[in-house]
């Protein structure tokens, strides 16, 4: 037993309504149930009822028994002296009162609630899958399933949007500096994430710019900071770096701000992954674009984006994946599964953001239309949705299932999620 299983039942009025009575014996009537309060304070607000012949305005608490209100230390607690109603599931012998004395009407809802429903929800919330209600959720209609996913997505992308604004507003307001951020955040791949968005930091966008005819120069800059210039016996190309590197340090005073090598992740990771040809491929889009933001605003075809993200590194990262080692195939340029990754994880929610903060639909609706217009990502995730019988035919509907299972079917929010209503139903 869960509050939130309390939650449910009181704001859909998933009980017996006639003759309901609190554990004193008053006759109850539900009005209005109140709205779903988020934040700190009682569990619903603007609840309308009427105990006994009293009809009451206020808010309703619930816990699975009356001793919760007492180990919470509500009865301190001067937000909690509107508190008109006090919902349990375990009956307990005793009173509750306000701080100021006033006893609080209680009402049990084991004793008006269906024990099918609970079974149900136990059911849900019981079972160890990945996926609580995998062997339930062919039973489901399919426009509820797409209804659910179209949901999730639109939860993930206002999540991202709010993301990006709070960088927005770190970034001093800079559009273009925000969008160099969250594409070399991006440029991590998930392992790398936290060092690329560190490094963003270090170097921003306005020195790489002034340097952006030598790819020499960013790349001394992006490896310097970063802190990967530092071969025991480095090659002459690193050398060119170094001496690139030292002199930019002292021209922006640079030199104490490098991040420690360690920061970078390496472990079982395929060589073209690795960071040092990352923060190469970021360097060729940096070099060969003169403006990021207008690349991302100005997007209609998913197609020329993609090419623009695939250019090619400078000549030395054709041939190696570290420095001071080279290989006879180097998979250098970005590959489309990768430059969908950043199209999806960083020009998306960029969108979203911008769409908001101009109230301009229109980028809205490119978000969405770039989503439709990317393949489906492949993973554990949208492999086990596949497997489900979940149609993850686009980016669209990846993104949605990832957003899904990530904070719905891990954490077992089953009633916070249409299907699991329905299947509860």
């Amino acid at each position: 037993m869960s509050e939130d299983f309390l939650y449910f039942l009181w704001q859909f009025q998933y009980f017996r309504q006639p003759h309901l009575r609190t554990v004193d014996g008053e006759p109850l009537r539900v009005i209005h149930p109140g709205f779903r309060n988020h934040d700190a304070g009682p569990d619903f607000t603007n609840a309308r009822l009427v105990v006994g012949d009293v009809e009451w305005s206020g808010t309703v608490e619930a816990h699975v028994r009356a001793s919760d209100w007492l180990a919470h230390r509500h009865q301190f607690d001067r937000a909690y002296d509107n508190v008109i109603l006090h919902i349990v599931w375990e009956k307990e012998p005793r009173q509750l009162a306000r701080s100021d004395g006033s006893v609080i009407p209680t009402l049990c809802l084991s004793d008006w609630a269906d024990a099918n429903l609970l079974h149900r929800y136990q059911t849900l919330s019981g079972p160890s899958a990945a996926v609580p209600c995998a062997s339930q959720l062919a039973g489901v209609d399919p426009l509820r399933r797409l209804a659910t996913l179209d949901k999730a997505l639109l939860q993930r992308l206002e999540r991202k949007a709010t993301e990006v604004m709070a960088l927005f507003t770190n970034t001093s307001l800079d559009w273009e500096e925000t969008t160099y951020r969250l594409l070399a955040a991006a440029f991590g791949f998930g392992i790398n994430n936290d060092p690329f968005a560190q490094l963003s930091r270090l170097i921003p966008l306005r020195i790489l710019q002034k340097h952006r005819n030598s790819s020499l120069q960013v790349e001394a800059l992006l490896f310097g900071a970063a802190g990967l210039l530092n071969s025991d016996q480095p090659d002459d190309y690193e050398l060119a770096l170094q001496r690139e590197y030292r002199f930019l340090a002292a021209k922006y005073v640079l030199a104490d701000q490098h991040m420690p090598a360690h920061s970078w992740k390496w472990a079982k990771l395929r060589p073209a992954n690795f960071p040092t040809l990352r923060l190469a491929q970021l360097a060729a889009v940096l070099t060969s674009t003169r403006s990021l933001f207008s690349m991302a605003m100005d997007i209609e075809d998913a197609r020329v984006t993609l090419k623009q993200l695939q250019v090619t590194p400078s000549l030395y990262w054709q041939t190696h994946y570290r420095f001071g080692k080279s290989s006879d195939k180097v998979l250098c340029t970005l590959g489309e599964t990768a430059a969908s990754a950043l199209l999806i994880n960083a020009i998306v929610p960029l969108l979203m953001a911008y769409s908001h903060h101009r109230d301009l639909p229109i980028y809205r609706d490119r978000a969405m239309t770039l989503l439709e217009a990317l393949p489906a990502e492949d993973n554990r995730v949208t492999k086990l949705w596949r497997q489900l019988g979940m149609p993850i035919r686009s980016a669209f509907d990846s993104q949605a299932s990832i957003e899904l299972y990530k904070n719905f079917c891990q954490p077992k929010r089953c009633l916070s999620c249409s299907i699991g209503h329905a299947l509860l139903k």
